[in-house]
This record gives C-alpha cells, structure tokens and sequence, in this order.
C-alpha cells in the first residue's frame, strides 16, 4: 500500500466544486497553461457498468434506490482511477478533479441527511471509506475550490443538458454547496489532518471557459499559491488565435 517510490514523489492537488461549477473545463484549461498533469473524474466507468448499466443516470432517476450502490462505486473507482493515474505519472504534480473527501463529507453525506441514505447504508459506507482512505489514498497537497453560486451551476447545467442530469434541482445544487462551504471553508470534517491542508478559493460565477482575463487571473493564482511555473496567455489580437509565453 502507498509503498511505491513514484505515488510517494506525486504532489497532489484536487479541483472541489458542485456540479456545474466548471471542473473539468477549468482543469483543461489550467492543464495547457501550468506544469502539471491532469486527471479527470471517471464518468465513463459509472455510465457503463458491467452489461452496459448507466450507473450515474440510474441514481439520478431513483436516488433513494441507487444512492448507497452509486455513492460507494464513484469512490472506489475514483480512488482505483487515481492511484493507478499516480503510479504512472508523467509529471511530479499532479492535479485531479475532485476526491475521496468530497465523495464522502459533501455527496455522500448530503444523501443520508436528505434520507436517501439509511442509518445502516450510512455507516457502511463510512468503514469502507476509512479502510480505503487509510490504505490507499495520499494526503493532497492542496484544494483549489472552485466556489460558485447554486443558480449559476443550475443554469450551466441547463445549457450543457447532460441526460443523466436532467432530473438535478436547484435545490438539491443548494444543499451540495452548503456541503462545500462546511466542509472547506469551516472545516466541518472528522479528519483533523485535512484541516492542515491549504485551500484556494477562486470565485466562479463569471464565465471563465472564453474569457481570458479570468483564466489569467485564475491561473496565477494557484501558480502563485502552489508555487507552480505556469505559461501566460497573451491577449488575442483581432481575429487571432492564443498564444502562449514561456515565462
């Protein structure tokens, strides 16, 4: 466990957000501008289980049936995806688009307090997310939380219209940010070790995906926070393309 000399070199930080903040659109981005290596979320694995069985879409059309079988499977494959993504990194710092620790202190936890979880479900998870955590998983070197108002990724998920999401509310974006803030920002969580670990916060309400001013500014910041080099984005000349400065 945890024993290799390549997973134990790998600096680690994690992208947090509610669903809609921009995740993997940031982490594209920030991938082709500072020297780091990406890793996304592995939404393949839980839209196409065994037989071809959309996990991910399942939950979402009778989440008090599937939440205990999804919630479980999303860690465990995030945390397989993972470490098998440290074993073979291509660059000493890796940057991976949420954790073991969201899936547990904002996802998970949200479905037993909504009573999609049971008491027992609830409890099952917890030891299985100990056992793997304690085993499996490296400590991060740092949280980028990518802080974003509910009605803002409400209404990015209306415009993506990802199937499986149709039957997200704004109510339930609601009470996964309030997660997000307790657990980030107040550091609500049972795991005294995490307190240790520093957290950027970067508001997100503006539009990032295509305007470049926000990347830089965005880009800076966790360069200038995580001590990282990073590669500027030029300002676009009139009818151009992005050109990138080695700095």
């Amino acid at each position: 466990m945890k024993t290799d000399s390549t997973v134990s070199t790998v600096k680690r930080l994690i992208i947090e957000g509610n669903i809609g903040a921009g995740k993997s659109t940031f982490l594209n981005i920030i991938e082709k501008h500072l020297e780091i290596e990406g890793v996304l979320e592995p939404h393949a694995k839980w839209q196409d289980v065994g037989d071809g069985e959309n996990l991910l879409d399942l939950f979402y059309k009778d989440t008090p049936r599937w939440a205990y079988t999804f919630q479980t499977y999303a860690f465990v494959t995030r945390v397989l995806e993972q470490e098998s993504r440290a074993l073979s990194a291509k660059h000493p710092i890796q940057v991976l688009e949420r954790s073991v620790f969201s899936d547990r202190f904002c996802f998970a936890k949200n479905c037993f307090e909504m009573g999609l979880m049971s008491s027992l479900e609830w409890q099952l998870y917890q030891d299985w997310f100990g056992w793997l955590v304690e085993g499996y998983t490296i400590k991060p070197s740092g949280f980028i939380y990518l802080q974003t108002d509910p009605d803002v990724c409400y209404k990015r998920l209306l415009k993506r219209q990802r199937s499986e999401e149709s039957a997200v509310s704004l109510d339930y974006l609601t009470k996964l940010h309030n997660k997000h803030q307790q657990w980030l920002i107040d550091k609500d969580d049972d795991l005294t070790y995490l307190d240790e670990i520093p957290v950027l916060v970067l508001e997100c309400n503006n539009d990032f995906e295509d305007n470049l001013d926000e990347q830089q500014s965005h880009i800076k910041k966790i360069a200038e926070f995580y001590n990282i080099q990073y590669r500027d984005i030029a300002p676009l000349p009139s009818g151009g393309k992005e050109t990138i400065l080695s700095l």
